[in-house]
């Protein structure tokens, strides 16, 4: 069972950065890899990149690319998702998610064995 937690969410203005963090209690870490999520009011849940185990390896979707990026910390068991230039349109709660021997283009949360509960972003105009 792997546990993770996210912080870092909150409320910013439109052109801001925030940077998320994922702290996972899996004791190999490495190879697990981790996805970011997020989901506001009323839409589905959706992909918003991914990382392998090492780090070798992102992916993101065209929505995101170019502003966000996803790194980790296999030392600290930590994945942070740095989060650029932002948009009313990035409001949504923002998840963390991991999957044993996964690869960075698994796209669907299905994928996904672990999730987090969670952080707020809020990004006003």
């Amino acid at each position: 069972q792997v546990q993770l937690v996210e912080s870092g969410g909150g409320l910013v203005q439109a052109g801001g950065s925030l940077r998320l963090s994922c702290a996972a209690s899996a004791r190999t870490f490495s190879r697990y890899a981790m996805g970011w999520f997020r989901q506001a009011p009323g839409k589905e849940r959706e992909f918003v990149g991914a990382i392998s185990g090492t780090g070798g390896y992102t992916y993101y979707p065209d929505s995101v690319k170019g502003r966000f990026t996803i790194s980790r910390d296999n030392a600290k068991n930590t994945v942070y998702l740095q989060m650029n230039s932002l948009k009313p349109e990035d409001t949504a709660l923002y998840y963390c998610a991991a999957k044993l021997w996964g690869a960075a283009t698994m796209t669907s949360a299905g994928e996904y064995d672990y999730w987090g509960q969670g952080t707020q972003v809020t990004v006003s105009s």
